[in-house]
């Protein structure tokens, strides 16, 4: 019923205003006007249809989660996926079987029994375990979507670089994509790791700098595939990464370093015991600080994103899902740089920690 009465406020309403804005000559009227007719549209369809749409933005809802979630099926569209294997250890037992065995014909959960084991998933797509009616928690090895999108990444950067690498034998530019890829390249060695490390021991540290940019680069463009991948918004892999640039921090680190936080120079004694906790602190808050940045940021995208196109399925009418298709094709353009901003402040930040690690006073 509400859509008829939508529609009637269109053609009474909306259209003359419409009318109106297009004959008017003032630009202040032009915008009154337009201000008017967009205000006037949302308060209708806000309060039109209300008790109609509880249920298709849930359904939206689980269709963002969907999309933020890991999951134990690669799912290319609805209604076309294929399992992946689930890979178990319990109690000196390795169990392993495909995905497809725990869900039915029409996704929906269920329980498989193997070798007196029953299996299942919870609402939160964790899988349970049960021996004689005894709740057990096995250690979770399998390959879910993220998994294969992660080793896919991987072996497309394997192909790229190792082309590249041999494209140099041929001269001393490079051939093909290489080209592209150069600049790239120099780009990270002259503008982060030089500038943050030095010349003296930048090298080192390049192979890990060109692999964390590349990886964290590539991985938030396929976020952004109609695929529902999304990687960098799994707290899990952000805090390996993060990980990584503090272990590699921490073990690469000079004595200057370590004299600085448990021993600061030039401040007497009391204040020295004072401050080694808080520097040792900080040495932790640092990578925690990258881990959080780089989940936040993508995470935050994909959310406003997803809900700006679920805004076309609620409003249903010309004006609605004109200006979310607008605004969700305008922020797309924006997460586009933002996939290669975060890659380039995950690098910086890790080539800045580095550079102190290995200074010498």
């Amino acid at each position: 019923m509400y859509k008829y009465i939508v529609r009637l406020i269109e053609i009474y309403i909306f259209a003359p205003i419409l009318k109106t804005i297009n004959q008017a000559n003032n630009m202040k009227l032009n915008t009154a006007l337009f201000s008017l007719f967009i205000a006037t549209f949302f308060v209708v369809t806000s309060f039109a249809g209300e008790s109609d749409s509880k249920d298709l933005r849930k359904e939206i809802k689980e269709s963002i989660n969907h999309h933020l979630l890991d999951d134990h099926n690669f799912t290319i569209t609805h209604g076309v996926s294929f399992p992946l294997p689930i890979i178990l250890y319990y109690n000196g037992d390795i169990d392993v079987f495909l995905s497809s065995k725990l869900y039915d014909d029409h996704a929906k959960p269920i329980s498989y029994q193997l070798e007196g084991k029953t299996y299942t998933i919870d609402g939160h797509g964790h899988i349970l375990g049960y021996v004689g009616g005894e709740e057990f928690h096995p250690i979770d090895f399998s390959i879910t979507k993220n998994v294969v999108f992660i080793m896919i990444c991987f072996v497309l950067m394997l192909l790229m670089f190792v082309k590249m690498a041999r494209s140099y034998k041929y001269g001393q530019l490079p051939k093909g994509f290489g080209r592209l890829l150069e600049p790239i390249i120099l780009y990270v060695r002259d503008d982060i790791a030089i500038p943050n490390i030095g010349k003296k021991h930048y090298k080192r540290y390049m192979s890990f700098l060109l692999t964390i940019f590349f990886f964290i680069w590539i991985i938030n463009l396929f976020g952004l595939t109609p695929l529902g991948v999304n990687v960098t918004n799994n707290i899990s892999v952000t805090f390996s990464l993060a990980l990584l640039t503090y272990l590699i921090t921490t073990f690469t680190a000079n004595k200057s370093y370590w004299g600085h936080i448990f021993w600061m120079p030039g401040v007497s004694v009391p204040m020295k015991i004072m401050l080694a906790p808080i520097e040792l602190l900080g040495t932790i808050i640092k990578p925690f600080s990258l881990m959080i940045r780089l989940y936040a940021n993508i995470i935050a995208g994909h959310v406003v994103l997803m809900s700006i196109l679920g805004l076309i399925f609620i409003f249903q009418n010309w004006i609605g899902t004109t200006l979310s298709f607008g605004l969700a094709f305008a922020l797309s353009l924006l997460e586009l740089l933002v996939a290669a901003l975060q890659a380039y402040i995950f690098t910086m930040l890790s080539a800045l920690y580095f550079g102190a690690a290995v200074e010498e006073h």
